[in-house]
């Protein structure tokens, strides 16, 4: 294939918009160190990408697969599910701090109301400075 036109790879990607991604993407590729899988003949890496398409070396929808995996900034991943935390009533202290001995038993300390504002008043206010 002395020349490739755009004509020779519509018919493998039908969207010319398409068809200007995955080849630009495919040229990136290339310029990283990616092997190609034609003879370069001389071309350079959009041509050398285009080519690719059109003689249909690579597959289009693997293309356009890496492409969007490239372009992704958040990659779900599968987490283990949380233990179950033990739901507060009404009718229990919110003020309970919860403690995990070594054994994985948990244990409650109680904290009244009043100790509470107690230690609240003693916080003291962070100072000012001209820096904030």
């Amino acid at each position: 294939m002395a020349r490739v036109t755009v004509e020779d790879c519509v018919d493998k990607v039908e969207n010319r918009f398409e068809l200007v991604l995955l080849a630009s993407h495919r040229a990136r590729l290339i310029s990283q160190g990616a092997a190609i899988t034609i003879d370069r003949d001389n071309d350079k890496n959009p041509v050398v990408a285009l080519r690719e398409i059109a003689e249909e070396t690579l597959s289009p929808g693997d293309l356009k697969e890496d492409l969007i995996h490239s372009l992704q900034k958040h990659v779900e991943v599968d987490e283990p599910e949380a233990v179950a935390v033990p739901q507060v009533t009404a009718d229990s202290d919110l003020t309970e701090t919860v403690e995990t001995d070594a054994d994985d038993n948990v244990s409650f300390d109680s904290m009244s109301e009043e100790e509470l504002l107690a230690g609240i008043e003693g916080l003291v206010a962070p100072e000012k400075s001209d820096d904030y």
